[in-house]
């Protein structure tokens, strides 16, 4: 039976298994979506056995093997140079790996109506995940972005990487007014510090986007809604890439029509 997996240290939390089984049960394809913990070390090893498996059809990736797994794969898109950051891979019937990233479309799908260009956006964190959201606003054309991360430098390296204008701020440095406030790290997720910062300077058309999805209502959020903010949760972004990834995979695209009962799932 074909099957594609999830890797990550840690991985417990994933919920792409439900996602992306619940996909193929709607669609009556034979096929499996594990989840397999991996650490740093195991990857050589990983990929090598991976490779060597017919059935295989690749896998996502989540933290923290973003920026590593690129030593290990092919990458005919230049993910690499562009984004930076790798969350998807694919085997060929040959055994030849390569890599992509689905994470900056599935970002973007849930702001397609949300007027960005020129607007300033705060962004927290500087992972993976991260680039791949800065990646995206550096296609909408946003206005000064502001980075919040431990290491300042490397939050600045991003804003030049990505050729966005900006500033880079500490993470405890107040949120500058923004029409977009994405929280793109792993803070407010389980077994994380939590993030809640004040958002009194946040006008009430601002959005605030937190990817973390374990659990679903970050103390960001909560804050969010406590001023009457639009929210959106990390479930969004979850879906719309295992959604690009599905495809890849699979070679059909999930039926997005069944999303409602997706979710109800996913919150059960």
């Amino acid at each position: 039976m074909p099957y594609a997996e999830v890797i990550g240290d840690p991985i417990s939390h994933s919920k792409s298994p439900l996602i992306h089984g619940f996909w193929l049960e709607k669609l009556g394809i034979e096929g499996a979506y594990r989840a397999a913990h991996v650490t740093a070390d195991a990857l050589p090893a990983y990929f090598e056995s991976r490779r060597a498996d017919p059935l295989w059809r690749g896998c996502n990736v989540t933290v923290p093997h973003k920026l590593a797994v690129m030593e290990f794969v092919a990458d005919p898109g230049g993910v690499r140079d562009g984004i930076g950051a790798m969350n998807t891979v694919l085997r060929a019937p040959d055994g030849a790996l390569t890599g992509t990233n689905t994470d900056a479309g599935g970002f973007f799908t849930p702001l397609s109506e949300v007027p960005l260009a020129g607007a300033p956006v705060t962004v927290i964190g500087a992972g993976g995940a991260a680039r791949a959201v800065l990646f995206a606003l550096s296609r909408i054309g946003v206005g000064p972005v502001a980075i919040l991360n431990r290491n300042v430098l490397k939050g600045a390296g991003l804003l030049a990487a990505f050729g966005l204008k900006g500033q880079a701020l500490p993470l405890d440095a107040a949120l500058p007014p923004s029409a977009l406030i994405v929280n793109a790290s792993t803070l407010g997720m389980a077994g994380m510090p939590p993030f809640a910062p004040d958002l009194s300077a946040q006008a009430e058309d601002c959005v605030v986007y937190d990817i973390v999805y374990a659990p679903l209502q970050t103390d960001l959020l909560a804050a969010a809604e406590a001023r009457g903010l639009e929210t959106i949760d990390g479930l969004e972004m979850l879906v719309g890439q295992a959604a690009l990834a599905f495809e890849l995979f699979f070679g059909v695209a999930p039926p997005r029509e069944h999303d409602a009962e997706l979710r109800e799932r996913l919150l059960a």
